[in-house]
């Protein structure tokens, strides 16, 4: 089979060409041309409220301003603890304007969760809401963390008129009041309420970071990403360039959360990028998500595969007309072919896979959106970004010819590195498999692939043990650590479960100390609330023994292939 770059280079199916050059660009600079050039246009819908490209390149500086007079500044990290709404653009442009750090957090993070992550970067300040789900928490890692203040909005300030009065009227419940009188905690309007002036920094994209993401990476508990402005400045253009007719309407529906990389790049930055308008949803409902679509005439729909099956399945979907979607892109989690193939059979629109991290900044590869598709894989490369597959168990080596290998990634996209984490980094990068050059930033993926005969990729394996639950990533390390705090557990492995909704689901298997009777149900009872909601299992299962390896240790991976032979 001819070498996988000689098929990108002659057939290439994205619009190309394949090995271009990704000139540095940084985050603000890409905003601020977008805005220039089209002040007028939306930007965001939120719930049928909009929001130009000039509204909101004036909060994004007021928000800096409003920082800056508080004392913050270049390299400082800021955290974003928020869902979708208008707050999070605005503050994720103001903090990069500002030379400051983005920080994301989801907003399913537990108090414990989100204090490791404040802590571990380093973050001084925090943007949240005043809504249940999220303020309590965010007050209480204020007082057990090193966490300097809170700036604190509100979802119907951000609403149109008769729809906030509607949502204080009717939904006060969800709404915690922000503490008076705590001088840590600012009102978003009191932050914003300023002229706009700041001395902005220069910034450099090749050096200066925009955001810390955080992951698992390839083994282990979550780590930051360090993405620098061209990193995401680069991905970003990178994914507009996948349009084969970039001169259409580009109206996305975003109902992925952004503080996700798949979002961050997909939905935010490469929408800045192409002018576009943003159709934002707080969270992803399907009732929701296809009234907006018939609302907007949406063109473009990114997704996880549990959102697809979603939509499929809800009774208004027959009712919904879905003629304005030009494309739909599923990452996050493997795509299951009779999937895709009963959405674009009912929808009418294509459904295309790609594949990416956060340590990529979001996206690394995809089935074209208007030439062939391969059920299965994960496309071709996107344009700049290089793949090679390596040794499984020497990723200095290439992978024998023919055989399948760990996936190695080099393009601008690639994070500069782990924060605070050297070691990490000297596991993650090495040096070119072809030359043993170091120095090239080829990234291992920690997935196990083929590439074809037409230069697509295929993952057929993954050394990691990161569960894909519903486009998220979970760890089985940390819901162990927990279960072992149980008296009753003796030992304990999570592994990751076929489920036809979010694709896979953690299951835990135990065993108990002598004497010990608590059963699968109460452990599960008693797991869960200490668990993130992606983070919970379906079950927790009381067995006799775990299998283990030669040397004592229990082996997760001969678990899997015993609960796969009982057929899950």
């Amino acid at each position: 089979m001819r070498d996988p770059e000689t098929i990108w280079r002659s057939d290439y199916l994205h619009p190309g060409p394949w090995d271009q050059t990704i000139e540095p660009v940084s985050m603000v600079a890409l905003f601020d041309e977008t805005a220039r050039r089209h002040p007028a246009r939306p930007l965001i819908d939120f719930m049928g409220r909009r929001y130009s490209y000039a509204e909101t390149l004036d909060g994004a500086n007021r928000i800096a301003a409003g920082l800056s007079r508080l004392g913050y500044g270049a390299g400082d990290r800021i955290g974003l603890f928020l869902p979708n709404v208008p707050h999070y653009v605005a503050a994720y442009y103001g903090i990069l304007k500002l030379g400051g750090v983005v920080v994301n957090f989801s907003p399913l993070y537990t108090v414990d969760e989100l204090a490791h992550q404040v802590e571990d970067s380093g973050t001084r300040l925090l943007f949240t809401l005043s809504a249940s789900a999220l303020l309590p928490t965010a007050l209480k890692v204020l007082d057990k963390s090193s966490l300097e203040r809170l700036v604190v909005g509100s979802i119907a300030g951000a609403l149109p008129t008769t729809k906030s009065i509607l949502y204080r009227m009717f939904r006060g419940k969800e709404v915690t009041p922000r503490p008076a009188g705590d001088r840590r905690v600012t009102a978003f309007s009191g932050l914003i309420a300023n002229d706009g002036r700041f001395d902005a920094p220069a910034i450099d994209p090749d050096r200066d970071l925009a955001l810390i993401q955080y992951t698992g990476g390839t083994t282990g508990t979550p780590k930051g990403a360090m993405l620098t402005h061209q990193n995401l400045s680069a991905n970003a253009r990178q994914v507009a360039r996948l349009d084969p007719d970039p001169g259409q309407v580009d109206r996305v529906l975003g109902v992925l959360p952004m503080f996700h990389v798949f979002a961050n790049t997909c939905v935010l930055n490469r929408t800045v990028v192409t002018g576009g308008e943003i159709v934002m949803l707080p969270r992803f409902d399907a009732a929701q998500a296809l009234a907006a679509l018939q609302r907007t005439r949406a063109t473009a729909l990114p997704g996880v595969p549990t959102m697809y099956r979603a939509l499929l399945d809800h009774p208004k979907l027959k009712d919904t007309d879905f003629s304005s979607l030009r494309f739909c892109i599923s990452g996050g989690a493997p795509l299951p072919a009779e999937l895709k193939t009963r959405f674009e059979a009912t929808i009418g629109s294509r459904l295309v896979e790609g594949y990416g991290l956060s340590e990529s900044s979001g996206v690394v590869s995809c089935n074209p959106y208007g030439a062939l598709n391969k059920p299965g894989t994960i496309g071709q490369p996107i344009i700049a970004t290089r793949v090679r597959l390596v040794d499984k168990e020497d990723p200095g080596k290439p992978a024998p010819p023919g055989e399948p290998g760990e996936i190695i990634v080099a393009g601008p996209q690639i994070m500069r590195g782990y924060w605070n984490r050297p070691d990490a980094d000297a596991d993650v990068f090495v040096d070119d498999p072809d030359t043993g050059v170091p120095g090239r930033h080829w990234l291992r993926t920690g997935d196990v692939g083929v590439i074809d005969e037409d230069g697509f990729i295929r993952i057929v394996d993954r050394l990691k043990d990161m569960i894909a639950v519903g486009g998220f990533k979970v760890f089985p390390s940390q819901i162990e650590a927990i279960l072992y705090h149980h008296p009753a557990v003796r030992e304990t492995l999570v592994i990751g479960v076929p489920d036809a909704y979010r694709g896979e689901v953690p299951r835990a298997y135990v065993t108990l100390h002598d004497g010990a009777a608590e059963t699968g149900a109460v452990l599960r009872e008693w797991l869960n609330p200490q668990l993130g909601k992606h983070e919970r299992v379906d079950q927790v299962v009381v067995r006799l023994g775990l299998p283990k390896t030669m040397i004592g240790k229990l082996s997760r991976k001969d678990l899997i292939k015993e609960v796969e032979a009982e057929g899950w």
